[in-house]
Parts: structure tokens; sequence; C-alpha cells
């Protein structure tokens, strides 16, 4: 059951839908006032804020009004009360229509560990009556000697796939931050991924196209804000978000996308900045260098307890992406395996790379924690299995075959263990790493780029630093040992599922095999894994204190109906 809801999480939750409407649709009913002048703005996607500092933070907002382009005077505030008698911060602002009517505010002045409450107000004069926005409440980091820190970690929020109902869980999740790890938005047309249920449940994609063009890119942000489970969540809590590739295209490289095609979506380069414009625009970030947009890697620290580094995987230095068909194939195999191992393959660039490399060292905190996209421990199988596991619908028997290959080598390893002297010279086959290798089953992950990870792992190791990688990506939940080539264990991973993206029970092939079975087999198979969830939406929810990192999901029960109960994981605990 969901927890009892205090009065002021009702305030929050009823100016959001007041300001958004319950249909969804992009232009919603505007503020938490919503009158019927037309000289005043609407606000129309809530409030957020982000890039918590010690002193500081990001406020934003959205402001437009209804009938012209004019950019918008603000004024913003910041108190430690909601009724506002005594600010502690203010200013001006313009929402101007060169940035979409979207307001980023640095507030400085605040205090470390504090929570606030803040506001934007239409700067009027004397014409005409001064709209307010919803009430936020925002947190600076905390002051040196922080004993316990707490994230709601989110990841792949996808509008017709279903309702947001983990962002409204979340908001109420008594937690600290928000982070972000990625596909905030989906960039596909209608019809494309996940979009089954997308007309029963009012939440068709706009623009009704394939997002390639900067009003493109804002128009699907605009819809996906404009979500009443969304603005509850912006509005309480601060998020630090990176992007993921559905920002801007699938399976996102440095010089491409394997799903852009130049003949019909345009310059790649173009569609890139246009999309990482509309990213800067729409969330709550405060850019590490304005005039590099892709440059948004960056560090906080939380009081000396944790270091959060947020990477960019996928812009800056990605190398293209492998495929597990490339590796497979005969007459691709040797070639690809050899760019697979080369010691100069990268997800992260050099600059990027030698900067992280350079906080590891210089942080005095006593967690190190990456935030990023995706699974950086070994999610590797035996090739016997997976050759098996095809993205196409299985037919019965190609499904038993799957399975037997599956028990066959989980038998050779129960052999192994208990009766080495009873092994067959065919599981000693399979058991063989030479002639049964080991490959990632989703090669735009670390597996793919085994050399860099292993750099990492190794640094890590050798500065003796406490190690927690956060994921998202996979639309699954999973908990992992992360473990240098040796076998040595460096540090502990946590993969958020989705907000209601859908993960391996409508896979093409493990959707014929019951969630259960699947989390089963990855965890038998898999060396490193020691938690799995493949069937369930919702977020993750992490504390940190100076002993151990605990990791829980937090699962909602649809993403299909209004109506919905959570459910908590035990907790998982990582000590170094």
């Amino acid at each position: 059951m969901t927890a009892p809801v205090t009065r002021r999480e009702f305030v929050i939750r009823l100016s959001s839908l007041l300001a958004a409407g319950t249909s969804g649709a992009v232009l919603s009913a505007c503020s938490d006032r919503n009158g019927d002048d037309a000289r005043s703005p609407r606000f129309a996607y809530g409030v957020a804020s982000g890039d918590p500092l010690a002193d500081r933070v990001i406020l934003w907002t959205h402001a437009r009004y209804p009938d012209r382009n004019d950019d918008v005077p603000l004024r913003w505030e910041v108190a430690e009360q909601p009724d506002f008698g005594q600010l502690v911060a203010s200013g001006t602002a313009l929402a101007s229509a060169a940035r979409n009517h979207t307001v980023h505010v640095d507030a400085g002045g605040l205090q470390a560990g504090k929570r606030y409450c803040y506001r934007f107000v239409h700067d009027a004069g004397e014409s005409s009556t001064a709209e307010r926005s919803a009430v936020g409440w925002t947190r600076t980091l905390p002051a040196d000697g922080a004993t316990e820190v707490s994230f709601v970690v989110l990841s792949c929020s996808n509008y017709p796939a279903g309702y947001f109902h983990a962002y409204g869980e979340a908001a109420r999740a008594d937690a600290h931050y928000a982070l972000h790890l990625g596909d905030f938005i989906y960039e596909y047309g209608p019809g494309g991924y996940a979009s089954a249920d997308a007309e029963r449940l009012n939440r068709v994609v706009s623009p009704r196209r394939l997002c390639t063009t900067l009003d493109d890119y804002r128009e699907r942000y605009a819809q996906y804000r404009s979500d009443p489970h969304c603005k509850e969540l912006s509005a309480a809590l601060p998020m630090i978000a990176v992007w993921d590739d559905h920002e801007i295209a699938d399976n996102l490289w440095r010089d491409g996308s394997l799903e852009h095609d130049e003949s019909t979506a345009g310059s790649f380069a173009q569609r890139r900045d246009a999309a990482l414009r509309a990213w800067h625009e729409w969330l709550p970030v405060r850019a590490p260098d304005p005039a590099n947009l892709q440059k948004t890697y960056r560090s906080f620290d939380f009081g000396g307890l944790l270091a959060l580094h947020m990477l960019e995987t996928r812009v800056l230095g990605r190398d293209r992406q492998i495929e597990l068909q490339q590796l497979q194939n005969p007459a691709t195999a040797v070639t690809s395996l050899a760019a697979l191992a080369s010691p100069t393959r990268t997800m992260l660039g050099s600059e990027q790379r030698n900067w992280l490399m350079q906080q590891l060292a210089g942080s005095q905190a006593t967690w190190q924690i990456l935030g990023q996209q995706v699974l950086m421990a070994r999610m590797t199988f035996p090739v016997s299995i997976l050759s098996h596991f095809g993205a196409s619908t299985p037919s019965p028997d190609a499904l038993a075959t799957a399975m037997q290959a599956v028990e066959s080598f989980l038998q050779a390893q129960a052999t192994a263990a208990q009766q080495p002297d009873a092994l067959t010279d065919a599981q000693r086959a399979l058991l063989d790493s030479t002639r049964n290798p080991r490959l990632g089953y989703n090669m735009d992950a670390w597996d793919g780029y085994p050399a860099e990870r292993e750099l990492l792992l190794t640094t890590a190791r050798t500065l003796n630093r406490k190690l927690v990688v956060l994921a998202g990506d996979t639309h699954n939940a999973w908990g992992s040992r992360l473990t240098t080539m040796d076998g040595t264990v460096v540090g502990f991973e946590y993969g958020t599922t989705s907000i209601s993206s859908p993960g391996m029970e409508e896979h093409e092939f493990l959707s014929a095999i019951p969630p259960a079975q699947t989390e089963q087999i990855f965890l038998n198979v898999v060396k490193d894994l020691q938690y799995a969830d493949t069937a369930r939406r919702g977020y993750l929810l992490l504390k940190v204190t100076p002993a151990e990192v605990q990791g829980q999901w937090c699962y909602v029960s649809t993403v299909k109906e209004a109506a919905y109960t959570l459910e908590r994981s035990a907790p998982l605990v990582y000590r170094a």
C-alpha cells in the first residue's frame, strides 16, 4: 500500500494537478491560479530544481502568455516556509522566447543542507494581475560531516508506454534528492516503441512524428512535463540528471545512431545539437560549459559522505557499438573480437576519462558513486546459451532448445562444483572459456567496452576507493558485484528499473518465459549478479551512510491503469 499523504504533499499534488489538468495534453491549464486575463502568463509545466550545491541550486519553470510569443518577466523567490513571509533569496528572470520560454535561475546565498520552498511570480508591474507558479521544494547539498543521504534513482520514462505512477511515488519516498539516469523522453513517432496502448491511455506522442528538429524535441518535452506525476516529482525534490540515447536517437554513439537514417531524418549533427539544446532548456541543469552543450559530466560532494560523479557515455567519446551478431558471425567474428578487446576502445573519451580519474584520486569522500546510463557490471553468457536466445519470437522447438542449452550449462556448473571427476568431455567443453566464450548479452553497455571498464575498476582498486555505480537503460532491476578480470570485487552496481518502459517481460524471445524463470536464468548464469527483477516498473531508493549503501527497489503494480499498488524489495546492502 502507498504511504499516507501529508498535508504538504497534498498541496503540492493538488497544485500540480491544477496546473497540468488530467488529460496529459501539451497545452493544459497553466498555473495554480489559472486566471482568465490573457495578459497574464501561464505556468503550464510546473516548477523544478536541480544541480544543487552547498550554497545554491538551479530553479526552473516555463512561462508563456497564452496569445503571444513575447518574453515573460518574472520574479523568483526562495523561503524556508511556504507562506513566503520571509524571503531568503529573490531576484528577476526572463522566460525568453529564444529559450522556448524556459527559465533557469542559479539561486545563490543559501545555507548548506537546508530545505527551501520556491516559486516564480509574473513581474506584472501595474499593467495586469500577477500570476504565480506552483510552489516547489528543494534542498542544498549537506555541509561537511554528513552522515546520511538518500536518493530516488530514476530512468526510462516513456509517455506512451504507460502512466508515470513511479514518479509520484518517488516524490513521496522521503528521499533528499532525485537522480535521473537518462531517457527522460523518447524520440519515437506514433506507433513507435511501446506505443501499443497509447490510444487507450490517451498518451499518443506529440508531435505525431519522429523527433528530429528543435521544435520537435521542445514539443515532446512539453508533453512529458505536462504529466501530473512528472510535475509532482519535479516540485518535490531537486534533480541531478544526465541524458541517455533516447533524448536524441536510439543506440547513440559519438558520430551517429544505429537508428538514424540521414536520408529521412536529415543531418545527424544537426539533430543531436537540437536535441541537446532542448534537454538543457527543459531540465533544471547547470551547464558545465555553455559553449559546449555536449559536455555534461560533473561532480557533486555530499558533505564528505559521498562524491557523485555524473558521466556522459553517449555523444562525447563513445566508439560505435559492436553488435552481437558481428561477434557470432564467422565472417566478422575475428575482426569484431579484435575491436572489442582493443585497449583504445572507449565509451567516455580521453578527456572525460582523465577528468574522472582526477576526481577519484582527489576526492576525500567516504564513497565514490558514478551516476551513468548503462550497466557496468559483467552481464555475460556463454555462447552455447546466447546463440539460442534470438530477437525474434521463438517457436516451441526453438524455445525448448534454448532452455536445454541453459540446463546443460547449469548441470555442468553443478557437476564441476560437486563432483569434478564426473565431468564429461561435453561438459568440460561447456565450461571451457576458450571453446565456449562468454559475451555480454547487451553490447551497448560496458560489456561492449571491456578495456576501459577494466581501467576504471583497477584505478578504483588501486586508489582503495569505496565504489558504487548506478545505472539505468535496461528497464529492469539489477544488483551486481563489480569485478576486475581476475575476479577481484571492487564495488557494487545498482541498476534501476524503468518508470514505464517495458522490460524483459515484453522481450520478443524472453516474453515466452515466465519472469521468475528469466530471473533465475540470469542469477544462475551471470557470475556477479546478486539481484534481478525483469518484469516490474518503478524506481530505486538508495540510502548512503558511512558504513554502507542500501538499495531498495520500489515497484508499481501497473502502468496501464490509473489504480495501482506499491511493493518494495528487501533492501540490498553493500559494505565495501
